[in-house]
């Protein structure tokens, strides 16, 4: 592995290898330094120290069976969930498995104020959220570490999803002004156990896991999670996904002072991409066709991604209260596929013809990245300090290559074979014809790179038991460069530099110990580049010599645990500015400048746990009110921003009727969304139902029915900013048997 793990490094080693060499080098020198007693804030009472119930913890804590968190993963979140002065929802393992959510996209509709992208042209095919109003693709983190490249992520291997809303640069850097989304691993337990389960679907799919867990001593532990699956997608015939993963992971010295823990990431998928239905132009609304409806081709079209990443967490108590923790990963992802955009760029539509155009990726994204924590508790004075201050180095690297597709000419004059197949009926399309084009690598190549130094600091103090301030300062130098031969764009060699402050701070008043208060603010910087070369914001021409976007964001909330600490609550009135973002030169240059301005508006109330022993919920509201206040040219001033929902509830309950049989469902709706600036391409509104029936006739053995879809709406997930929006599946109905032994 290390080999294979060495051939990928990214070049340019030399300065970045030292620093990730010195930062290892002080962490170990921190772990044979010192020789204190265990961090052993796990087995806290109520009668240990302020420090220690302010301390964060080192593992993720959820109560078992229930959809309530008490804390974030993340060390940089020093102070419980009901504690901290900002919008973090928690997804957990459970809700993931009742809803029998495979992939983040389905797990992230449990979570209101967030949507999902699509990919086209420059911008690829892949996971690419929105939160509250905002690009949020390059903010995807695991275990706290940026996961970048253009992916398709799985739930196989994930204890929880964290959502964290609003801008938050001081928690992750770049980016991140619409908030952060930070996919927490499984990883060794003090336990021996096995879950097996297997699900058969209809439309016909299947889909198998293994979750095995074995301490081989005392303090040595050994994890292993396994995943295929192989289906078609509901509502669209053609369609079809293919994928398998494998994670095991490793922990020695569990339970003492010094821990580490290595794990490996697998993942590959072989897909049949779909960009759903045209537009109609004349309403601005996709084409009024059949759902099923396919305009790609068999014969040409695929997706295939893989995913392979290598992790070392160290951690070494220094005392009871202050904890070391360094973490460096290395991880590679690519991106290849050939997928149909159903163009409409020359009017096809409106003479019921589709013009069969070619979007394309060959790409190839690798990180290395090293972390440095130092986290725990103090005393000054009468004040109780909760803290986290961090180092972090990383280095990204992306390829990508297009293909060269001979669509033939965009009017359609003729259909079928008298246009080579490139041309198709807008109603009846065959996806099997016999098309014959050629296909070959681009002439334009890109490359891009990006070098990050960060150093960070939190900290919540406890005034007094009832008035807590929380507190974030972070500074990045942050230095990126591309090069691109031929392609769209033409030629292109230039870099970006640039060093930038963004804080978190707020206060809370707790006027019960079950029950918080806070305000607060926050801010994000968005330099050029941020998706390095492989997302929605890549570097060019245009954009090299701009300052980053700068945004900032206030809000005012309550938090409640209720029903005996059962369930959580959470309300929050919101204001995110974006003062500086890039628009067309108004003077007519034809340049992008720093001087348009968005604003999003908002209230959120959010639940999750228990109301009841046998009545769990999880679930809320957003209402999201954007505006582009100004976009330089003027044109757009006024519109809504694109893919922002002004309203949209998502809600999922279960009921223990017995205590054998589980009933529950779910509903997300999503009013009326944008594809564009313009606000001349949109999406309907729509409401989506689910429901589920779980029977455990013994405590290792369980049944499981989904219905996605009950009523089978055809709604549209993706609005693009033109020629097309891509459908959602259609009902489907999977049986899944679980096994524990």
């Amino acid at each position: 592995m290390s080999l294979a793990l060495a051939a990928r490094v990214p070049a340019r080693p030399s300065q970045l290898t030292r620093r990730l060499l010195s930062s290892t080098a002080l962490c170990a020198v921190l772990v044979c330094g010192s020789g204190a007693s265990a961090f052993a804030q796990s087995a806290e009472t109520e009668e240990d120290s302020e420090i220690h119930e302010m301390a964060p913890i080192s593992v993720f804590a959820s109560p078992e069976g229930s959809f309530r968190s008490e804390r974030s993963a993340q060390q940089k979140f020093t102070a419980p969930l009901l504690d901290t002065p900002k919008t973090v929802t928690v997804v957990p393992e459970e809700l993931i498995e009742e809803r029998n959510a495979t992939s983040l996209a389905e797990a992230l509709q449990s979570v209101p104020g967030i949507t999902m992208g699509a990919g086209e042209g420059g911008t690829p095919n892949a996971d690419l959220p929105n939160i509250r109003g905002f690009a949020s693709e390059s903010n995807i983190y695991v275990d706290g570490l940026r996961d970048n490249g253009s992916q398709t992520r799985d739930t196989f291997n994930l204890e929880a999803i964290e959502v964290v809303m609003g801008p938050g640069s001081a928690y992750g850097g770049r980016g991140s002004t619409g908030g952060m989304i930070n996919l927490v691993t499984k990883t060794p337990q003090f336990d021996d156990f096995v879950d097996v389960s297997g699900t058969i679907g209809a439309p016909l799919s299947g889909r198998t896991t293994l979750d095995a867990n074995y301490m081989l001593t005392d303090q040595a532990g050994a994890r292993l999670n396994l995943m295929w699956e192989d289906g078609e997608v509901a509502g669209r015939d053609e369609v079809t996904t293919s994928s398998w993963g494998i994670a095991p992971s490793f922990a020695l010295g569990m339970g003492t002072d010094t821990r580490a823990t290595f794990s490996f990431y697998h993942f590959q998928t072989d897909d049949m991409p779909d960009f759903g239905h045209p537009y109609d132009t004349a309403t601005g609304e996709p084409a009024d066709v059949d759902r099923d409806n396919f305009y790609g081709l068999t014969v040409r079209d695929f997706q295939k991604t893989q995913v392979d990443t290598a992790t070392i967490e160290i951690k070494h108590d220094l005392t009871e209260n202050l904890t070391v923790r360094n973490t460096t990963r290395y991880s590679w992802s690519e991106n290849d596929y050939i997928v149909t955009n159903p163009d409409d760029s020359a009017g096809n539509v409106a003479n019921g013809a589709v013009w069969r155009n070619v979007k394309s990726r060959n790409s190839d994204t690798s990180n290395l990245v090293n972390q440095l924590d130092l986290y725990g508790g103090f005393e000054t004075g009468m004040f109780t300090h909760s803290f986290d201050v961090g180092f972090e180095i990383s280095h990204e690297q992306s390829a990508n290559r297009n293909y060269t597709v001979a669509t033939g000419a965009r009017n359609c004059p003729t259909i079928g074979a008298a246009s080579g197949f490139n041309c198709t009926s807008l109603y009846s399309p065959d996806p099997n014809d016999p098309w014959t084009g050629a296909i070959g690598p681009s002439e334009g190549s890109s490359e891009t790179t990006v070098d990050t130094m960060a150093f960070y600091g939190f900290d919540t103090i406890e005034i007094t038991p009832q008035w807590l301030v929380n507190l974030g300062l972070r500074y990045d130098d942050y230095s990126t460069q591309a090069e691109s031969s031929g392609g769209r764009g033409g030629p292109f060699s230039g870099s970006n530099d640039s060093s930038f402050w963004n804080y978190q701070g707020g206060l809370v008043y707790k006027p019960l110990p079950n029950g918080s208060i806070y305000a607060s603010i926050g801010t994000s910087s968005d330099p050029s580049g941020t998706s390095v070369g492989d997302g929605r914001d890549n570097l060019n021409a245009n954009t090299e010599d701009l300052d980053p976007e700068e945004s900032v964001a206030y809000e005012l909330g309550t938090k409640w645990d209720l029903f005996d600490y059962g369930m959580a609550l959470d309300v929050a009135v919101f204001r995110t500015e974006k003062t500086n973002s890039r628009v067309s030169d108004p003077l007519g240059s034809g340049t992008t400048v720093l001087g348009g301005e968005q604003v999003v508006d908002g209230f959120s109330i959010g639940a999750s746990g228990n109301i009841t022993e046998q009545w769990a919920v999880f679930g809320g509201y957003t209402y999201l009110d954007s505006e582009i206040v100004d976009d330089g040219a003027g044109t757009d001033d006024g519109n809504r921003l694109p893919n922002v929902p002004t309203n949209s509830f998502t809600m999922w309950t279960t009921y223990d009727v017995f205590p054998e049989w589980t009933i529950g469902g779910g509903a997300l709706y999503m009013s009326r969304r944008y594809g564009n600036t313009a606000n001349t391409r949109s999406v309907p509104e729509f409401w989506k139902f689910d429901a589920l029936v779980e029977y455990r006739p013994m405590d290792d053995l369980a049944f499981q029915l989904n219905v996605n879809n009950v009523f089978d709406a055809t709604y549209y997930e993706k609005p693009y900013v033109t020629h097309f929006a891509t459908v959602a599946p259609g009902r489907s109905v999977m049986l899944t048997t679980n096994f524990t032994f």
